[in-house]
């Protein structure tokens, strides 16, 4: 079952096939220079700023492209951890904080496209 999707000319459901990043490699296809992805998977994100998007963690971080490489170096250096059982997963609860810096991220970037 979908979830129901507000009007809005600038929301519109995708269904893409099904398999590994196929929802990933859709995305990096349309995305354009100046646009907007919001999401918490590091390895999109680098192809994003790669494509001189911008990328916003729903947590807050904004990511660039002087910070997109450390993160997706910590990401792996994380998961190399995880997968030798010294470290467990697991993802910490959205804090009043998080959702602060999410928000003060999106104003300044629909503020800075509004003046574009």
């Amino acid at each position: 079952h979908l979830a129901a999707i507000p009007p809005s000319p600038f929301i519109k459901r995708v269904q893409v096939e099904a398999g590994f990043d196929k929802a990933d490699d859709y995305i990096v296809s349309q995305v354009e220079p100046g646009d907007l992805v919001i999401t918490a998977d590091i390895i999109l994100a680098d192809h994003v700023v790669t494509k001189k998007a911008q990328a916003l963690n729903p947590r807050g971080t904004l990511y660039t492209k002087d910070t997109i490489k450390q993160s997706l170096m910590m990401r792996n250096f994380n998961e190399s951890l995880r997968e030798n059982g010294l470290i467990r997963g697991g993802v910490d609860a959205f804090s009043a904080k998080d959702i602060q810096n999410f928000s003060n991220h999106l104003d300044k970037l629909i503020t800075l496209s509004k003046k574009k």
